[in-house]
């Protein structure tokens, strides 16, 4: 028996209507993605690593593409789950396509400068022979022939505006530039926000004829423009600083994309909020609490200013923990990536409880 994806396209057409609904405020209830593997016994899975960078030495991006289809077959989708993959390079790849340093190592990427220099001889644009963007672009349109028609093949993290531009600064150095160079600073994210849209566009351009439509490397599927927009440095900035060197860019590539996301990442980033919510065209906000810290249940305050303000809000959790959210506030306007792997019939009482307890409120 060929191996195959296990979704087809009545579970397309659901998903899209569902999703469309949610985008609008329409959704009563919440979206809640639960996932689950099925392994066949004699299949000889591939072993593909989490950041694509670390592919084995050599191997085409069509040999990649077959075996990323290979690990999908064995997944399975409950709820409002839909087949997803992430291509990732590494949280901020765009400076690798600029000609920053990329640095691979297992389990992870960073990012460095190529050489030093000084802020004022530094200027940022699009190389489209740069060998990192000749990749990337090269796997993508080979998974997109794969799978592109049954998989959602996301956008590569391309980054942050102040994160790329850190990778060629240094974090300690780029610091010390907000103070010392801020017109420096505005110039080079001025550029950066130029070269992200032409990055995403040509990236956008290999996905969206073959594909359902679109998705950040977040699993939030919309039929339009998407991306998980973001800036960790702005764990280190005051919200004027944020104001003046972050919020431009957001709001550049909202007006750019038709369902632009942020992903905010750990406690530093939440004086950033009220700036966030303020931004007219940004559609939610994902809520990631970082390690070390409380579980998403734990942030119901938090939570409720995102879905008060207007805002749809994307959160990875446990089945607990989501449960007990929509005990106390509610499911309408978020959607609940569940990290637990479950089978069928787990998934399926998961999903009854979740509707009587979100019923409860209502």
């Amino acid at each position: 028996m060929p191996l195959e994806i296990r979704f087809g396209r009545k579970d397309w057409d659901r998903i899209a209507a569902d999703y469309a609904a949610w985008w609008a405020h329409e959704l009563d209830r919440p979206l809640v993605q639960v996932t689950g593997g099925a392994y066949e016994p004699d299949v000889d899975y591939p072993a593909v690593p989490h950041f694509l960078t670390n592919a084995e030495s050599g191997i085409t991006a069509a040999e990649l593409a077959d075996q990323l289809w290979t690990l999908m077959t064995a997944r399975r989708f409950y709820g409002d789950a839909f087949p997803h993959l992430f291509v990732n390079y590494g949280p901020g790849i765009a400076a690798g396509f600029m000609g920053a340093q990329v640095h691979s190592v297992p389990e992870t990427v960073w990012f460095e400068p190529a050489q030093e220099l000084p802020i004022d001889q530094i200027s940022l644009r699009v190389d489209w022979t740069n060998g990192w963007w000749e990749r990337v672009s090269e796997v993508t349109r080979a998974l997109v022939e794969r799978m592109g028609d049954q998989v959602q093949i996301s956008h590569t993290d391309l980054g942050g505006n102040l994160d790329i531009l850190a990778s060629f600064r240094t974090t300690q150095l780029l610091l010390m530039d907000l103070y010392d160079a801020p017109e420096h600073v505005e110039r080079l994210i001025s550029e950066i926000t130029a070269a992200w849209i032409q990055y995403y566009d040509a990236l956008d351009a290999l996905i969206r004829p073959g594909c359902p439509g679109t998705s950040p490397w977040a699993p939030i599927w919309v039929d339009g423009t998407s991306y998980m927009l973001q800036c960790d440095f702005s764990y280190m900035i005051s919200p004027r600083m944020f104001e003046r060197f972050v919020i431009p860019d957001l709001v550049a590539c909202c007006q750019h994309l038709s369902h632009g996301f942020y992903h905010l990442d750990g406690p530093g980033q939440i004086p950033h909020l009220d700036l966030l919510l303020s931004i007219e065209r940004l559609r939610g906000i994902q809520w990631v609490p970082g390690d070390g810290n409380p579980p998403q249940h734990e942030w119901l305050d938090l939570l409720g200013r995102i879905v008060d303000g207007g805002k749809l809000c994307q959160i990875y959790l446990g089945a607990d923990s989501a449960l007990e959210i929509v005990r106390h506030l509610g499911g309408k306007g978020f959607l609940f990536s569940v990290t637990d792997s479950m089978t069928a019939d787990e998934a399926e009482a998961f999903l009854a409880a979740m509707e009587r307890e979100d019923r409860g409120l209502r």
